[in-house]
């Protein structure tokens, strides 16, 4: 039997579901390197005492500073480079956007916004669900700086800050190796390492974070930055999931890539009357299922289409192996499956599935803005996360089941729902405290997303926005945390919900390294507590 397509993760974000979506490319600091000579920068940056809004002159001698480009409002590509990937934020105006060719252009921005005072932010994919890949003053964009480089025999690959993940799936799998990453064809490495990166091989391999050896960065202080295991130590462990935005400008990473294992998807749907016991059957399956099995529990309304219950999933092994797993889930499930999937694929094609654009090629898994033959189009969307912790009672998994109809309620027409993603294996082998990302302890994530198209009423989007604020408020447990690369504008408690007991440690960091708080936006890491 053919795959369903509700399979095709691409479709679960139009309907309000979508995996692995990161923030902008900032990170932490680390040890000099010196093939950077930033001796003039710091002069300036040391005596810059009188700081005064850049004119005309500035910009231009920015321009003419870069190897890059630097894009102004008067030039005729603003407009579209202007833009973000969700389509909800309708009016970045950033005062320019610098597309840097390596990490001196990327200091020289640096640098220039420190001159001037003005804001900055980095830009990778441009995924924030807040928006925060954009500001007012400079967008430092990396997008060019994207290569991508495997060493067979170490096992490590050394990726560009600006590379996309399809292009990454794309070179490590034909290097026969594996990255575990988000599902998300046009998300940013940088945004996705830096927040956790959360993917369907973390049960077996860890996130991405997880494997993430080393990264240099531009430092507040404009300099060419190194860090590791072994080099600030600190500023290593906060690039591994303490959130995009807040110590420096990643240029480059290192990742530890694995041997790629034979690869099987598999999709069960289920009439919407059996939801409560799919969702309950599935919690159970996943706490006792090997690391090799990653697996995610849909609870969707499509709008006039009616509801969706499914389970879905990537094994690591072969379709027979899945096959045995699956006996025990349609048992305690009891009620037959309306559709049903299991085949074995490569690990692009399989990732290309995950992202919605299996019958494209890789260069169409792209936005036109970011490949002349690309394919995809931008979404406008509206999240909230939390998680899921311990045993969940028949009492809430009934009330998250009836979260689903009350989008309805609210919005009748609007595509949403529920993402349930496991957690466990690899990941929660991890001590809470041994990175800056605190959610070890998790049995799984919960994305709760609602979508519109550019003919939905804006009375149907507030419709939309009022059912998330009565999920926050009313169904979702606010101690259970949030995660960090689903970053939520209205959160109130988010450095909590973000960091946990990680937070205090994450401000240290700050104030060591950016004491001036040069990196910031409204959920960044304070100098402060």
């Amino acid at each position: 039997m053919a795959a369903p397509r509700s399979l095709d993760r691409r479709e679960f974000l139009k309907t309000g579901l979508h995996l692995g979506v990161a923030t902008t490319g900032i990170l932490g600091t680390g040890a000099v390197l010196a093939s950077c000579d930033t001796s003039t920068l710091h002069n300036s940056l040391a005596h810059d005492i009188h700081l005064k809004p850049p004119t005309a002159r500035d910009w231009r001698r920015l321009a003419e500073s870069l190897k890059g480009t630097l894009v102004l409002p008067s030039n005729p590509s603003y407009a579209s480079d202007r833009l973000l990937y969700n389509s909800k934020f309708t009016n970045p105006r950033p005062s320019a956007l610098a597309f840097c060719n390596d990490a001196q252009d990327v200091a020289r921005c640096v640098e220039f916004v420190a001159h001037h005072g003005i804001e900055v932010a980095a830009r990778s994919g441009g995924h924030s669900y807040a928006g925060y890949s954009s500001c007012r003053g400079l967008v430092i964009d990396v997008t060019r700086m994207n290569s991508i480089t495997v060493n067979l025999k170490s096992n490590v690959a050394t990726i560009g800050a600006g590379a996309l993940l399809i292009d990454i799936y794309d070179a490590v799998g034909n290097a026969g190796r594996l990255l575990p990453g988000g599902s998300c064809p046009t998300v940013g490495i940088a945004g996705l390492a830096l927040g956790g990166g959360i993917g369907v091989f973390g049960r077996k391999f860890g996130l991405t974070c997880d494997n993430l050896q080393s990264a240099d960065v531009i430092s507040a202080a404009g300099d060419l930055l190194h860090a590791d295991a072994n080099t600030h130590p600190d500023l290593f462990w906060a690039s591994r999931g303490g959130g995009g935005g807040n110590f420096g400008v990643a240029t480059t990473f290192e990742f530890t890539v694995h041997p790629m294992p034979q690869v099987t998807l598999f999709t069960l749907e289920y009439p919407w009357a059996a939801a409560a016991t799919v969702l309950d059957a599935w919690q159970r399956w996943v706490d006792n299922a090997p690391d090799e099995l990653w697996s995610n529990c849909l609870l969707l309304s499509q709008g006039n289409a009616g509801y969706l219950a499914q389970v879905g999933g990537v094994f690591c092994g072969s379709p027979t192996g899945v096959m045995s797993l699956l006996r025990a889930l349609r048992i305690d499930i009891a009620t037959p499956a309306t559709a049903s999937f299991v085949g074995s694929n490569d690990y692009l094609d399989a990732m290309k599935i995950e992202a919605g654009c299996s019958s494209l090629s890789v260069a169409a898994c792209h936005l036109p803005s970011e490949n002349p033959l690309g394919q995809l189009s931008r979404e406008a969307y509206s999240a909230k996360s939390s998680y899921l912790e311990g045993v969940t009672s028949a009492s809430r998994t009934h009330m998250l089941v009836n979260a689903v109809e009350t989008l309805r309620d609210y919005a009748p027409t609007l595509g949403g729902g529920l993402a349930f993603d496991s957690y466990g294996g690899a990941i929660n082998r991890v001590a809470s405290d041994q990175t800056a990302f605190v959610h070890r302890d998790k049995r799984a994530g919960i994305q709760a997303t609602y979508s519109w198209s550019s003919d939905t009423s804006p009375t149907a989007i507030a419709s939309g926005q009022r059912w998330l604020t009565w999920l926050g408020t009313n169904v979702f447990d606010s101690a259970a945390g949030a995660y960090q690369n689903y970053i939520d504008p209205t959160l109130a408690d988010w450095e909590s919900a973000y960091y946990g007991a990680n937070f205090d440690r994450l401000v240290r960091i700050k104030k060591t390294y950016d004491p001036e708080n040069r990196f910031r936006f409204a959920q960044s890491i304070p100098v402060e507590r």
